[in-house]
């Protein structure tokens, strides 16, 4: 972060006291209060109206609006604390705020989309008229007030569970809106395995591009020893389920290798197979951890 992310926070009709005034009235902001949000450094007002956002066009335009706070009725936002009483005092990292616009009835929010090189790439704050958008959620990370008293983050700590959990959450959530820029070439999961397709790098400048290209030979092989080992797993279970007679160290040999070739299967499946699911952009080395896990198959099906 930075000072772009620096708001001031004032009561929607009159400008904030003097913060060093001695005799300033502490006023806490509270759930249901209407505000306005001032830039801290460009002195404008988080403003939208009823124009599409740039890139999501079932969302409202935010922009930046006025000079020096002063803007019009267009910035008012009624500052809601996520499953908090009327009323209720709102706390620095600990409360979830949303921000409804007092005119248009949408929510502020990050659409998890990019803005076009003109906006440098930065991530879309738009606003939503459906009111339950997850992404929604505001908090304030540290607030400067002389007459406050000083507080520990460390006294806000959550638990391991709920970091274990909530980091979770954001990598999923950020893997998710990850979106490929203009020009690049990325590829699917069926492509990875057949090796149709690789990856461009850049190698510092505009004249000089690597390309990542797995080994034909390795990986059709690979998907070979593949179908050889669903093959010779759906005999053996086969044989198993007739009570067909063999001599125990063949028996013995065949279930070493299978059990071995099941966990590099099953590896190989865990590492590959989400990336179906997944709708964020692909490249060919997200196939890399399944290959070696289908890799290790193939020696243990080749020495079998």
């Amino acid at each position: 972060k930075d000072e772009n992310n620096f708001f001031v926070m004032k009561k929607w009709n009159e400008e904030p006291p003097n913060n060093t005034d001695i005799e300033a009235v502490i006023d806490l902001v509270k759930n249901g209060d209407l505000v306005r949000l001032e830039h801290f450094q460009s002195r404008r007002n988080i403003h939208s109206h009823n124009q599409p956002a740039p890139v999501s066009k079932r969302h409202f335009q935010v922009t930046g609006y006025g000079e020096n706070g002063t803007g019009d009725a267009n910035d008012v936002w009624r500052l809601e604390i996520v499953g908090g009483k009327e009323g209720e005092v709102l706390n620095t990292v600990t409360s979830k705020l949303k921000f409804h616009h007092y005119f248009v009835k949408c929510v502020l929010t990050c659409s998890t989309k990019n803005l076009p090189k003109w906006g440098f790439e930065q991530g879309e704050v738009s606003c939503n008229p459906t009111t339950r958008d997850p992404n929604s959620m505001w908090n304030v990370e540290d607030n400067h007030f002389s007459k406050l008293p000083n507080s520990s983050v460390h006294d806000l700590a959550p638990s391991f569970f709920s970091r274990f959990i909530e980091s979770h959450k954001v990598m999923l959530q950020g893997n998710s809106g990850l979106k490929p820029k203009e020009g690049e070439m990325t590829s699917r999961p069926w492509e990875w395995p057949i090796n149709l397709r690789g990856q461009w790098f850049s190698a510092g400048d505009d004249k000089t591009r690597i390309y990542l290209l797995g080994n034909p030979v390795i990986w059709w092989a690979n998907i070979v020893f593949l179908i050889i080992f669903l093959f010779i797993y759906s005999y053996s279970s086969f044989k198993c389920q007739r009570g067909v007679s063999e001599s125990p160290e063949i028996t013995q040999e065949r279930e070493n290798t299978m059990v071995s070739a099941s966990w590099l299967f099953l590896g190989w499946g865990l590492h590959y197979i989400p990336f179906w699911t997944m709708g964020r952009v692909l490249y060919v080395h997200h196939y890399y951890p399944a290959l070696l896990f289908s890799s290790m198959l193939s020696a243990v099906l080749l020495d079998y």
